[in-house]
């Protein structure tokens, strides 16, 4: 495996992009978007994780026209003003320079997978519903059925626009994604999603579950929604 950081071009500056290359040839591609504190430790691991399972893995760092920082779990005030400068628009500009950096490296839309977490699970709905892409999955996403600001809108009335088979993972204990919101999406994914999807819940679990940097780490809920996602991927990119 090899990993790097490098430089990509976007419509809004200059943006690194972490990226890990697989021993052998890729057997498809996955973007990771991060959470609200930045390309962390966590993030970069979560990708190198993807190259170890034989995807080329790229995590943007979508916090680069504010400086690009990078926050540890208890700074969250901080992290207020640099999520207000990131709307949906840069969301999709960024995570389309991500993909649009794939195609160049030879993977077609079908082989490139999106995983988020937390913000970035949101944004990974987001993107299902804008780029092309073969697969998607979110964990723990909030903002989808309620928004939590004028930057992050709820998304719920765009299930129909969605274009790639979604998994949703989350954990019932999670105080900032209510069960019934979770119930509401379900529901709404019944009636009106175009694409195949999955909701699972995870019982005790809270925000933040798959992060083994945070208190709120659940082992035996990220080793199954870790073992979910890698089945989700496997079935849905060719």
């Amino acid at each position: 495996m090899h990993a790097e950081t490098i430089q990509l071009t976007t419509a809004d500056g200059p943006m690194a992009l972490y990226q890990t290359t697989p021993d052998g040839e890729a057997r498809g591609a996955v973007v990771v978007i991060q959470e609200a504190f930045g390309v962390n430790d966590h993030i970069e691991d979560v990708t190198r994780r993807f190259a170890a399972e034989g995807y080329l893995g790229v995590a943007p760092h979508l916090f680069h026209r504010t400086g690009d920082p990078r926050f540890g779990y208890d700074d969250y005030p901080k992290v207020l003003e640099h999520m207000a400068a990131l709307g949906d628009p840069q969301i999709l500009t960024d995570v389309g320079a991500a993909v649009a950096h794939l195609d160049d490296l030879g993977f077609e839309a079908s082989r490139i997978g999106v995983v988020g977490f937390c913000m970035g699970g949101r944004a990974t709905f987001l993107v299902a519903t804008h780029l092309d892409i073969g697969a998607a999955v979110s964990f723990y996403p909030g903002a989808i059925v309620t928004p939590r600001s004028a930057t992050m809108p709820a998304l719920i009335d765009r299930i129909e626009q969605l274009t790639a088979p979604w998994l949703g993972l989350f954990g019932d204990e999670d105080k900032s994604i209510p069960v019934e919101d979770v119930e509401r999406l379900r529901s709404e994914m019944t009636e009106r999603s175009p694409v195949p999807w999955e909701i699972v819940r995870y019982p005790g679990a809270e925000h933040g579950f798959h992060c083994d940097a945070r208190a709120s780490y659940s082992p035996a809920a990220a080793a199954d929604g870790w073992q979910r996602t890698l089945a989700w991927l496997g079935s849905y990119l060719h």
